[in-house]
């Protein structure tokens, strides 16, 4: 059984949900819904970005639609600034190490390490040194973003600058898999911003080394279906164009730099909008891989990323340079109007019961479409679009003090009759949303489900050659 403590926090957490749920449909009834949209709540506690890797990950921001408030969270891990050594680096002599500002260089004639700057400032070896670089004509360098851009510089830190968080430089590009993760919250609450969705994709992007998008999805009854399915596949698309784009900016760089008149650090600058900003995300373009896209879904989230998924399967080349690659679906937020056994047995389970869910989807679905079968509630309809052999390999993650947990399982059964790779994790003595309330709930299943996640997701993201042990 779980916990005392997770019992005591779920009471709390129904009766702040079914409040709140009520409140949305009052306000709905009174106020039309605006197409810009929101994507979070007053009430949610949100986590500050840090753009340096004070611990690990580095995150940012980033509104990608002008039209909506459709936005993402960047978490880069620090994996990504492993450099890879080749045979003209293993040439000259370096001093290693595992601080952010990885290699010193060391002079050839005096034997003696040239002074690197860290992300907390000034070395050791000179603590008289600003953090700053100039570039030859004396001047301090900077990217379209506001970040130094010297080939030393992982983290930026200025004295009189605003941003200090890390910029790419042309000689630092490990590429990463690219995975794109829609937070939970039953379409009506949540954000990708929250502390607790923080605090999960960045263990995500530690343990399965991948560049996690979180995705801000306009939540309902503000914008109902299918804006938020629209906005999952917007920035699937968004992540192709930013591949596009950067290999246009790059291609721009090799013809210019054949002139003189580029630096290789400043290859990421020139693709502009009308005001001037790069329209290039230098993080993606520096360190992201679309051609290892994969999709985890946390609870409605999971239903976004299975649409996503059949999306991408339908679209084909059509999407490349993306590549979706893999699924995760945690325990999803499916029902149908034929109730399953755990629908019946555990419907006033923790968390989320199943009176709440309903009312849920009666705030996302418009009135003439509410249905239990809807296709974005049930996914076992015998009419779905495309066949279940074409979607991707698809693991499941369920808990069994879930009342989801049944058709979720059933779904990934009806993958593996046609050969889908489909396996299912259940966790005994787990809830609705245990992974992802880690922070609250502090269950051991949490550590160990985002252990196995990593484990899974690695046969399909890893270079070959370097395939991982499964």
């Amino acid at each position: 059984m779980p916990s005392v403590a997770v019992k005591l926090y779920s009471v709390f957490f129904k009766f702040l949900l079914k409040h709140r749920l009520q409140n949305r449909i009052q306000a709905d009834e009174s106020n039309g819904g605006s197409p810009f949209g929101v994507t979070s709540r007053p009430e949610e506690s949100v986590a500050a970005v840090n753009p340096s890797f004070t611990d690990g990950v580095a995150t940012k921001d980033i509104h990608i639609d002008p039209f909506t408030s459709l936005s993402v969270r960047i978490f880069l891990p620090d994996s990504a600034l492993d450099q890879v050594q080749d045979t003209q680096s293993k040439a000259k002599p370096r001093v290693t190490s595992r601080s952010l500002d990885h290699t010193a260089p060391v002079d050839a004639n005096s034997n003696n390490p040239i002074s690197r700057r860290n992300s907390l400032g000034p070395t050791a070896t000179a603590p008289t040194q600003k953090p700053t670089s100039t570039a030859a004509g004396g001047q301090t360098r900077r990217s379209s973003y506001g970040a130094i851009t010297d080939a030393d510089a992982h983290n930026s830190k200025l004295d009189g600058g605003t941003y200090l968080g890390y910029s790419p430089t042309s000689d630092n590009t490990r590429k990463l898999p690219v995975m794109l993760q829609f937070h939970g919250g039953g379409f009506v609450a949540g954000s990708n911003d929250s502390v607790a969705n923080d605090f999960f994709c960045r263990r995500i992007a530690k343990l399965c080394d991948v560049i996690v998008l979180a995705v801000g999805y306009r939540l309902a009854p503000e914008n109902r279906y299918p804006a938020a399915f629209d906005d999952g596949l917007k920035v699937l698309n968004w992540l192709g164009k930013q591949a596009n784009l950067a290999e246009c900016s790059k291609s721009m760089g090799n013809v210019r730099g054949l002139a003189g008149d580029l630096r290789r650090s400043d290859v990421h600058r020139h693709i502009a909008d009308t005001f001037g900003a790069s329209m290039v995300e230098p993080w993606l373009a520096a360190h992201g891989d679309p051609s290892r896209c994969v999709l985890l879904g946390v609870s409605c989230g999971a239903n976004i990323a299975d649409y996503v998924a059949r999306k991408a399967v339908e679209a084909g080349k059509l999407l490349e340079p993306v590549k979706v690659v893999a699924q995760v679906l945690m325990y999803p937020f499916f029902i149908g109007s034929v109730p399953t056994h755990s629908e019946i047995k555990l419907a006033n389970s923790y968390f989320y019961d199943k009176a709440m869910c309903i009312l849920a989807w009666k705030l996302f679905l418009a009135e003439e479409e509410f249905s239990l079968d809807h296709p974005a509630a049930n996914p076992l309809l015998p009419e779905r679009e495309p066949m279940l052999k074409h979607m991707p390999p698809t693991l499941t993650v369920v808990a069994e003090h879930d009342w989801m947990r049944d058709r979720a399982i059933a779904y990934a059964a009806e993958l593996r009759k046609v050969n889908v790779d489909a396996p299912v994790l259940e966790y005994k003595d787990a809830v609705h949303e245990f992974a992802t309330l880690d922070m609250l709930l502090k269950t051991p299943q949490a550590q160990a489900c985002a252990e196995d996640i990593a484990i899974w997701v690695k046969k399909y993201i890893s270079i070959r050659g370097h395939e991982f042990s499964y």
